[in-house]
């Protein structure tokens, strides 16, 4: 989340709860809920029964197993259901009901809640998804600058000042234009006739790889799966679909991990608080164009300095060791967005750290808040293990774990990748109209076409980044962003993108490339950091294994696949073997008992089994 806290935004949460403003909390769910509403953090179901709806659970299992292909135990039936109404359930499902070309069903029982998070993008990749979504029949439009976009700034600044010799005040200017995504804008553009929504949220757990708690809540068969859904108020929903796609947050109660991996760290958390505010500009300096040092016509993504710490020396140890940034949004008038940013952290830092941080910083620079207007708390989970392979469950956005690691930057990413992944269920679906499609085959190549071997090769370079920022104290930031953004424009921000059809994002495709980049980039640091990085690449190659190398050498082969694989061939065995024995066995004088046919055993067994 630290490149862009808004589309860092996108990282967590799902429609469950916010808050927007006044900040109350809901007893009900989990801290992600709070900030971020798009589709990365917080699982949209009840990991905790109560009494109640765990009966309720049991009533609607009674109903599914009373009947699994009776049409009378359904309310709803669908080729498609989405879980969790953010940015990704909506992209999704406005993606496949375009054209009508499937029968789309999205559930969520918040689903009428506004987007809470600001969303920010750089100009080049939003074009990028614009074009790609226009292209499948959804246009993204609205906003006060069209393309569901309200802002746009035509240059970023950043402050690295106060180490490696870098004066305080010197700015950094990017030539790259940032802008910040209407919210209102890109939820009506995901929102129309064409699908079915229900408010309700499913209330599994699973328990193993697709099995889940409570019993028959939710239950896979060859043809499709059943699911139990359950609104605030009324009774269960029992929904038959062919495929289940769950957006419902890093945090998901759906979706497990690969945690056998190699390089398997928990996840880092981004913390950061926001605040929309109107300035008291009546005796600031250039007021019309500056908020403090501020250019109110550009858009600031770090603000790494600490001199507002200077003569405290407990809180200038607590921010030496601990870092934030300021990132700022200058919006209309004296109107700005304020964000205090723990780039990554594990733990994560505190929330009210973040502010009393945010409001110092203003103070100190001579910034007057007349009013916050809004608040926002940003919990954003970074890296972490993929998806295990096998699951019926397709996951998208947060639950597949398509943050960033290392920045936290996710919407562009994450509609990207949706697009992908739609393309494949419609041609999976279309192909299959007139029979029972594979799907298992559609689950394993939906998950494939987010996370390909080379996919998961740039992801695996960008997870030791992550990593190694984590270590990092403020000046090894300063020094690493400042050799960062003096690379050539198309390496820095093809990092920043990490994601097919994100531009710039074939600089960082290969191994070949991301080597390329790297050599580059060690040379631009300050030797501490550069030496810090060393041996920090030194000690994760022999700690973690292959990732790495992996990720920038020819050797050590390719991740695994999610490409789909045919289970039951593993079963088997040598085909020559068992033929010739039961030739001889046929042929012999003292056997009378002749083993089944193995080509009509091996058709039985394809009858019988529950996943194909």
């Amino acid at each position: 989340e630290s490149f862009s806290t808004f589309s860092r935004r996108t990282a967590v949460g799902t429609n469950y709860q916010g808050i927007h403003s006044k900040a109350v909390l809901n007893p009900r769910i989990s801290i992600d809920a709070f900030r971020h509403r798009g589709q990365a953090g917080v699982s949209t179901s009840k990991s905790v029964l109560t009494t109640t709806s765990t009966s309720r659970a049991f009533a609607s299992s009674t109903r599914l197993f009373a009947g699994l292909n009776s049409p009378q135990n359904y309310d709803e039936v669908c080729d498609v259901l989405v879980l969790g109404g953010g940015p990704a359930g909506r992209a999704i499902t406005s993606l496949l009901s375009a054209n009508n070309n499937v029968n789309v069903v999205i559930a969520d029982a918040n689903f009428d809640r506004e987007f809470v998070p600001n969303y920010g993008v750089w100009q080049d990749e939003w074009d990028a998804v614009l074009q790609r979504f226009a292209s499948m029949s959804v246009p993204l439009d609205g906003g006060k600058c069209g393309k569901a976009i309200d802002r746009e700034w035509q240059i970023t600044d950043c402050f690295f000042g106060g180490s490696f010799g870098i004066p305080m005040e010197e700015r950094m200017r990017l030539d790259r234009p940032y802008c910040r995504v209407d919210k209102s804008a890109l939820r009506d553009s995901f929102t129309s006739n064409s699908y079915k929504v229900l408010k309700a949220n499913h209330i599994s757990k699973a328990m193993g790889v697709n099995m889940y708690s409570p019993a028959g809540s939710l239950v896979h068969d060859e043809e499709g799966s059943t699911i139990t859904l359950q609104p605030k108020e009324g009774k269960d929903i029992v929904v038959r679909t062919k495929l289940i796609i769950d957006t419902t947050g890093h945090e998901t109660q759906l979706v497990l991990r690969d945690t056998r991996a190699p390089a398997n760290f928990p996840p880092g958390f981004q913390i950061a608080y926001g605040c929309l505010v109107e300035l008291d500009e009546t005796s600031a300096a250039n007021a019309a164009s500056m908020a403090g040092p501020y250019d109110k016509e550009a858009m600031t993504l770090f603000d790494y300095r600490t001199d507002h710490f200077d003569g405290d020396d407990a809180a200038m140890q607590k921010a030496f060791v601990a870092p934030t940034f300021m990132y700022t949004m200058p919006l209309e008038g004296n109107k700005v967005f304020f964000e205090e940013t723990s780039l990554v952290a594990r733990p994560a830092i505190s929330f009210q750290e973040c502010k009393d941080r945010c409001f110092r910083r203003l103070k100190h620079l001579g910034i007057d808040v007349a009013k916050v207007t809004e608040e926002e708390f940003c919990y954003i989970p970074m890296g972490g293990s993929l998806p295990i392979k096998y699951q019926r469950i397709i996951a998208l956005g947060g639950s597949n774990a398509m943050v960033h690691p290392s920045t936290g930057y996710h919407l562009c990413r994450m509609l990207m990748g949706a697009s992908d992944m739609a393309k494949v269920i419609l041609q999976e679906l279309n192909a299959a109209k007139d029979s029972t499609p594979n799907l298992d085959r559609i689950a394993a190549n939906s998950y494939h076409a987010v996370w390909s071997p080379e996919n998961v090769r740039q992801r695996n370079f960008a997870v030791f980044g992550g990593e190694f920022l984590m270590e990092q104290n403020v000046e090894g930031l300063r020094g690493f962003f400042d050799g960062f953004f003096r690379l050539p424009l198309e390496l820095w921000a093809g990092f920043l993108a990490g994601w097919p059809g994100l531009p710039n994002n074939d600089k960082h495709e290969s191994w070949l490339a991301r080597m390329w980049f790297g050599l580059n980039f060690i040379i631009r640091i300050p030797f501490p950091v550069a030496s810090s990085m060393a041996f920090a690449i030194l000690k994760y190659c022999v700690t973690e294994g292959a990732p790495l190398p992996q990720s920038v050498t020819p050797f050590l082969g390719e991740p695994p696949s999610y490409e789909y694989q045919d289970a039951l061939k593993a079963n088997v065995g040598d085909v020559a073997a068992k033929t010739e024995a039961r030739s001889m066995i046929a042929e012999s004088a003292v056997t009378e008992e002749l083993p089944k046919d193995f080509e009509a055993e091996e058709a039985s067994a394809m009858k019988e089994t529950a996943f194909q």
